[in-house]
C-alpha cells in the first residue's frame, strides 16, 4: 500500500474540518476525473466476461494513492459474490462540464440505462437513468452499489446518519434468517453515509436521493468488500439514483516517493539502480545518498544526482546509480527524508533466491499427496476421487470448455480410474491444468540441465503419497517434483491415448473451497445409486468428485510430448522406467500431431482457445525431442521445416529455439543467429515506454510471468550470442521480480528478500497468508494509467495469485540470472 508522509490524526482532521472535501475535479485526457490526490475512473475497466465480478470495473476512487472503492454500478444483489450478474457496458459520451456518460444494459433482463458522472463542489455526482421503469421481477433486487476496500476501512467507524458504527476486522453478520443466506445491512436508512470521519485519508461521504443501507460483503464470500447501496424505487426512471460523492482530499497531499531496488541486493560486481517512482506534484530532491549500515548505526557512503527517466503511466521517474559501491554489507537508501528497508551487497546475494520456491510452494501444491512440515500439516491426499468424466457441450465458470466430442471411452458422469496421482494444483482454486503441469516439468528440466539444481530439502516419496518439507531424503527435489509431474501426465496418456484439458471441481461453491484441500471432496467414488449421506466401501453419495475435462487439443498433446521429452533426460538415471516410458510417449504423441500429416493436427482443427498456442507447442516438442534424441534427423528435418513459426514467434520460443542449435545443421544456426541480432533493436523500442527494462502487461492478468520467461530466454540468447545480446535484461527480470517495479518496492516472490508480498492469493489467502516461493502476479495496470498492487488485500487473483508455472518460470528466470553475475565477477 502506498504510503504518505507522517502527519498525526489529529492534525489531519483540523486540516480538514476547515478544507473543502476535494479540490475541483477536472476531465483528463484520459477521460478520468482528476484533481490533487483523487482520481475517479468512470468504467474504463469491464466486467470480465468469464469471471463477472474481480473489483475492478465500473466507478472506481483512487484516493491518496489507494483505489479504495471499486465496481460502482448497477448490481442485482447486495453483496455480489464473483459469479453473479454483471452488466455490459455499450457507449461512453462526455457531456457538458466534464461529464462522463455510459450507457449500460443487463440484457437477459432487458434492462437499460445510463450512468452519468459530473463533477461538482468538493466531489462528483452519480445520477442513473432508467430507459424504462424497472420490470416487477426486479423491483426490490436492483439497485446502485459501491464497493469500498476493507483493509482500507477495518477498525475504522462509519456515520449512518448520524448514528455511529464500526467496520469489523471480522465479518459478524447480521444475516437474514429466511433461508437465503444473505447478510442483512450493517446500518441503513439515513440518506447520508460517511466512512471513517476520523481518517482524513480515507473519508468518504455519500448523500443520495434514497436511502443508503451498509453491508458487508465478506459475510457471504470472504473476498466481498464494504458496500453502500441505494434500491432503484418502482417506477422511477429519469434519477432513478442520485449520489453526490464527497471523498476528502489532505490540503497540499502529495504521494510519498517509492524507491523502489532488489530486495534481496546485489551481487559487488553487477550493475546496481534503484529507481524512484514520484508524484507528479511532489518537489522531488536531486540527490540520493546510499548509507551503511553498521554496528554505530547509518553511515553515509556514496551520494549522487539522480537521473531523470521521464513518466510512466501516471507517475514520473528517477534512477539512482550507486553501481561503483561494491564493497560487501548491509546498505539502504536515503531519499526525501526517508530511508529504505537494508539490503546486501554480497557475493552470494542470490545464492538461494529460488530455494523457496522449489521446497515449499512447488511441495505444497502437490495434488493427491499428504504434505508436512514439521508440526505443521499442510494437507492430506486430496482428491483421491478423481475424477468423473465432464459432460459435452459446456463451458465451465473458470473457462473449461467441452465441445460436442468428449474424446473418451468414459460416459458422462462416469468414474474413471487412474487419475488419482500425481500433479500439481494449479493455482489458489485446486484444479489440475494440463499445459501448466506440462510447463513445470519442463522448466524444472531445463533448470537442472542448465544451470545445475541438485538441492535436497524435502522428501518425496510418491507410492505413500507422502511429502515432508525440510526432510531430506538423499535425492534431488527437482528430479521428484519432475516425477511427480509426469505421473499425472503419464496417467492422462493411458487412459484416453491423449493429453486432457484438465481436471476441476464440478460446482461453484466446491470450487470456491479455501482451506485444507483433502476436505474439498470426501475421497470416495461418487456412486448415484447411494443416498446423499450413504456410504458403501469407498463409494459414497456425495457428488463431490472434480470433472475430467477430455477434449484432445493438438497444442496440448505437442506440449505434453516435449515436457515428456525433456523428463526422460532428466529421469535417465534417476528412474529409468519412467524416463523410457515418457520417451515413448513422448515419440507417439509428436507423431500423431506433428510428423505424420501435413498440417501438423491430425486432421482436427484446433480452433478456439488452444488456436493461438499450437505453433509454440510444435517448435517446444519439436525442440525437447531434438535435444533428447541428440539429434535425430526426424526431428531436426523438422525443426527446420517450422522455421516460419519460430519466425513468427520468436519473441516466445526463443530459448528453445537457441538450445536446439547443437544438434542443428550451420544453416539452422545462421538463421537463429539472424533472428536474434533483430531482438535486440527490438525489445530496446519497447522497453523505452518504461524505465524498468522488462515487458510490463497492460492486460486483465499482471505480467511477473512475462517477465520471468523474458529474462530466461534473453539469457539463452545471450548464452547462444553474446556478441549479440548481453546479460543486462536478464538481471533487469531479476530486479523487477525481486522489487523493482511500479506501484511498491515488495518482491514478488513470497519470503524472498528483506521486504517481500505476505499475503496471497493461495489455499490460505482467507486468513491474510502467504505460501513461501510463491510468486505474485504482481503490479496490474488499471485502466487507464494506474498501476497497483495491493499489499493488504489478498482477494484480488490477477494482482496476487500464485500459479505453478509462473513459479518455476521464476526458478528458471533466477537461477539465469544467477548464472549472468558469475561471469562479471
Amino acid at each position: 500500500m502506498p504510503r504518505i508522509f507522517p502527519l498525526t490524526v489529529a492534525a489531519c482532521s483540523a486540516l480538514a474540518i476547515t478544507a473543502a472535501h476535494a479540490q475541483t475535479l477536472r476531465l483528463s485526457p484520459d477521460q478520468t476525473l482528476e484533481a490533487p490526490g483523487l482520481s475517479v475512473i468512470v468504467e474504463q475497466n469491464h466486467f470480465s466476461p468469464i469471471f463477472f465480478d474481480e473489483k475492478n470495473a465500473g466507478i472506481q476512487i483512487v484516493l491518496h494513492g489507494e483505489r479504495i472503492a471499486t465496481d460502482g454500478e448497477i448490481r442485482l444483489n447486495p453483496t455480489p459474490e464473483q459469479w453473479d450478474p454483471v452488466p455490459m457496458f455499450g457507449e461512453r459520451t462526455l457531456g457538458d462540464a466534464g461529464q462522463i456518460i455510459v450507457r449500460s444494459s443487463f440484457p437477459k433482463e432487458k434492462l437499460n440505462y445510463r450512468v452519468k458522472v459530473t463533477p461538482e463542489d468538493g466531489g462528483f455526482r452519480i445520477a442513473v437513468d432508467l430507459d424504462a421503469p424497472l420490470s416487477p421481477e426486479l423491483v426490490g433486487k436492483a439497485g446502485f452499489n459501491l464497493d469500498f476496500l476493507p483493509t482500507a476501512y477495518f477498525g475504522k467507524t462509519y456515520l449512518m446518519g448520524d448514528r455511529p458504527g464500526l467496520f469489523p476486522r471480522n465479518p459478524n453478520g447480521p444475516m437474514a434468517t429466511d433461508g437465503s443466506g444473505d447478510p442483512k445491512p450493517m446500518a441503513s436508512g439515513a440518506k447520508s453515509v460517511t466512512l471513517s470521519p476520523e481518517d482524513p485519508a480515507t473519508r468518504v461521504t455519500i448523500t443520495a436521493n434514497a436511502p443508503l443501507a451498509l453491508y458487508d460483503a465478506r459475510n457471504r464470500a470472504q473476498n466481498g468488500w464494504f458496500v453502500v447501496r441505494s434500491m432503484i424505487a418502482a417506477g422511477a426512471k429519469e434519477d432513478a439514483v442520485v449520489w453526490h460523492v464527497k471523498p476528502n482530499v489532505i490540503p497540499g497531499w502529495t504521494r510519498a516517493p517509492v524507491v523502489s531496488f532488489n530486495q534481496a541486493g546485489y551481487t559487488p560486481q553487477r550493475g546496481k539502480v534503484a529507481l524512484i517512482e514520484l508524484d507528479p506534484n511532489f518537489k522531488a530532491p536531486t540527490q540520493a545518498t546510499l548509507v551503511k549500515l553498521t554496528d554505530s548505526g547509518e553511515k553515509p557512503v556514496f551520494s549522487a544526482p539522480v537521473q531523470q527517466r521521464g513518466k510512466f503511466l501516471r507517475y514520473n521517474y528517477a534512477a539512482f546509480d550507486f553501481s561503483s559501491v561494491r564493497e560487501p554489507g548491509i546498505y539502504a537508501i536515503s531519499y526525501a527524508g526517508h530511508t529504505t528497508n537494508p539490503f546486501p551487497i554480497a557475493a552470494d546475494a542470490y545464492e538461494r533466491i529460488w530455494q523457496p520456491s522449489l521446497d515449499t510452494y512447488l511441495p505444497v501444491q502437490m495434488d493427491h499427496t499428504t504434505v508436512r512440515e514439521q508440526y505443521r500439516v499442510w494437507q492430506r491426499a486430496p482428491h483421491m476421487d478423481d475424477a468423473i468424466q465432464a459432460p459435452p457441450n459446456i463451458t465451465h465458470f473458470d473457462g473449461y470448455r467441452m465441445g460436442p466430442n468428449l474424446d473418451s471411452p468414459f460416459k458422462p458422469g462416469e468414474h474413471i480410474p487412474g487419475l488419482a496421482v500425481g500433479g500439481f494444483q494449479d493455482a489458489g482454486d485446486y484444479d489440475i491444468q494440463t499445459p501448466q503441469n506440462a510447463q513445470v516439468v519442463r522448466d524444472l528440466v531445463w533448470t537442472r540441465e542448465l544451470f545445475g539444481l541438485d538441492w535436497d530439502e524435502t522428501s518425496v516419496d510418491d507410492k505413500a503419497r507422502e511429502v515432508e518439507i525440510r526432510k531430506p531424503d538423499g535425492a534431488p527435489d527437482a528430479l521428484q517434483q519432475v516425477r511427480h509431474g509426469v505421473l499425472q501426465l503419464l496417467a492422462q496418456y493411458k487412459v484416453f491415448g491423449h493429453s486432457i484439458v484438465g481436471i476441476v471441481d464440478p460446482k461453484l461453491r466446491q470450487y470456491a473451497h479455501l482451506g485444507d484441500a483433502v476436505s474439498q471432496t470426501d475421497g470416495k467414488l461418487y456412486d448415484a445409486s447411494l443416498g446423499p449421506n450413504e456410504v458403501k466401501g469407498d463409494h459414497s453419495g456425495v457428488p463431490d468428485d472434480r470433472w475430467a475435462f477430455t477434449t484432445a487439443y493438438p497444442a496440448n498433446d505437442l506440449m505434453m510430448a516435449g515436457s515428456l521429452a525433456a523428463a526422460s533426460r532428466a529421469l535417465k538415471d534417476f528412474d529409468p522406467a519412467m524416463s523410457a516410458e515418457a520417451l515413448t510417449v513422448a515419440k507417439a504423441l509428436w507423431t500423431k500431431r506433428e510428423g505424420d500429416t501435413a498440417n501438423g493436427s491430425d486432421g482436427r482443427d484446433d480452433s478456439g482457445n488452444m488456436s493461438r498456442f499450437l505453433d509454440l507447442a510444435k517448435v517446444a516438442a519439436t525442440v525437447e525431442l531434438v535435444i533428447t534424441t541428440k539429434g535425430d534427423p526426424v526431428y531436426t528435418a523438422r525443426l527446420k521445416a517450422l522455421t516460419p513459426a519460430i519466425e513468427a514467434n520468436f519473441d516466445r520460443v526463443s530459448g528453445a529455439a537457441v538450445r536446439a542449435i547443437p544438434y542443428m545443421d550451420a544453416t539452422y544456426k545462421t538463421r537463429i543467429r539472424t533472428l536474434v541480432a533483430g531482438v535486440k533493436p527490438r525489445v530496446d523500442k519497447d522497453l523505452a515506454g518504461n524505465p524498468f527494462g522488462v515487458p510490463i502487461s497492460m492486460g486483465s492478468w499482471a505480467g511477473s510471468g512475462e517477465v520471468a520467461s523474458f529474462g530466461s530466454n534473453m539469457f539463452l540468447m545471450h548464452q547462444a550470442f553474446p556478441d549479440l545480446i548481453g546479460p543486462e535484461y536478464t538481471l533487469h527480470a531479476l530486479d523487477y521480480m525481486l522489487g523493482r517495479h511500479p506501484a511498491n518496492n515488495l518482491s514478488l516472490v513470497s519470503t524472498v528478500g528483506t521486504r517481500s508480498k505476505l499475503n496471497g492469493y493461495g489455499h490460505n489467502r482467507a486468513d491474510y497468508g502467504f505460501i513461501p516461493g510463491g510468486i505474485a502476479p504482481g503490479v496490474l495496470v488499471i485502466k487507464p494509467d494506474f498501476p497497483e498492487m495491493m499489499t493488504e488485500w489478498p482477494f484480488l487473483w490477477f494482482e496476487s495469485e500464485y500459479t505453478v508455472s509462473t513459479t518455476t518460470a521464476y526458478i528458471l528466470a533466477a537461477k539465469a540470472a544467477i548464472a549472468a553475475t558469475e561471469e562479471r565477477r
